[in-house]
């Protein structure tokens, strides 16, 4: 791979939200299939996001932030990254699947495909030169 920085990672949070009809349990559960289906694109990372200290006497599962992920992945990643949310959350109890790299975020719902498209190219178009265009896939 030439003109890639070799190891360097970003590191992006993912926040679902479930619609109105929808349990905290549900979320849970929807957060760690969407986990599982990231992990098989091989980012480098996904895990749960902590809310917060985990209090004395307290199992490290209470303070999992439900619906919450971070996942570190090479910049080149991004577009297969957004591109698995986009699909994943039309078939969903989740309303949105909210997306912040660094001080950058969108927001994904279940909308037409054209227009998730557009709104992912500009997402990544502020994200340099890895992230490649939905049109030129290539190594």
């Amino acid at each position: 791979m030439t003109g890639v920085a070799v190891g360097r990672t970003e590191r992006m949070r993912l926040e679902l939200t479930g619609r109105q009809d929808s349990d905290q349990e549900e979320l849970d559960e929807l957060t760690l299939r969407l986990r599982e289906r990231l992990l098989e694109l091989g980012v480098d990372d996904v895990e749960p996001i902590r809310s917060g200290e985990v209090p004395e006497g307290a199992k490290p599962v209470d303070a999992i932030a439900v619906g919450a992920l971070a996942v570190t992945l090479a910049p080149i990643a991004l577009r297969s990254v957004l591109d698995l949310v986009r699909t994943w959350i039309e078939n969903r109890p989740v309303r949105t699947v909210g997306v912040t790299l660094g001080e950058d975020s969108l927001e994904l719902e279940a909308v037409s495909s054209a227009d998730q498209r557009r709104i992912i190219d500009a997402f990544l178009a502020a994200h340099g030169p890895e992230a490649e265009p939905a049109d030129g896939r290539g190594e």
